[in-house]
């Protein structure tokens, strides 16, 4: 099972930027095999979607709430997929996790879909 361990939440005023960090480790691990979803949870709020990343072709999905805001990237190397969150709002105030899936395509962005979990990290956004 791979492990993950998200980094580089904090606070930051509206309309700035934050990188996350997502470092996955496991024996033989690769980006290929695996499907990288982003998730976030608000307060009092249910765990959705915000990006997914298939591994095998590429494929990126974005939510629409962060679309042209938010975008992926990753680091084969190191193992690390980055969330790059811009013009930041204060409803993007939640715990972001990410999540990984053997040999998924990414078709939706659903945390059902996803086995392994980080411990997530916070993002507040003060107005």
């Amino acid at each position: 099972e791979v492990q993950l361990v998200e980094s580089g939440g904090g606070l930051v005023q509206a309309g700035g930027s934050l990188r996350l960090s997502c470092a996955a480790s496991a024996s033989g691990f690769t980006f290929d095999d695996y499907a990288i979803g982003w998730f976030r949870q608000g307060p009092g709020k249910e765990r959705v979607g915000v990006s997914c990343f298939s591994g095998n072709d590429g494929t990126v999905l974005y939510a629409d709430s962060v679309k042209g805001r938010f975008t992926i990237s990753r680091d084969k190397a190191k193992n690390t997929m980055y969330l790059h969150m811009n013009s930041l709002k204060p409803e993007d105030t939640a715990v972001y996790y990410c999540a990984a899936d053997w040999l998924r395509n990414c078709v939706r962005i659903d945390p059902t879909d996803f086995e392994s979990w980080g411990q997530g990290t916070q993002v507040t956004v003060s107005s």
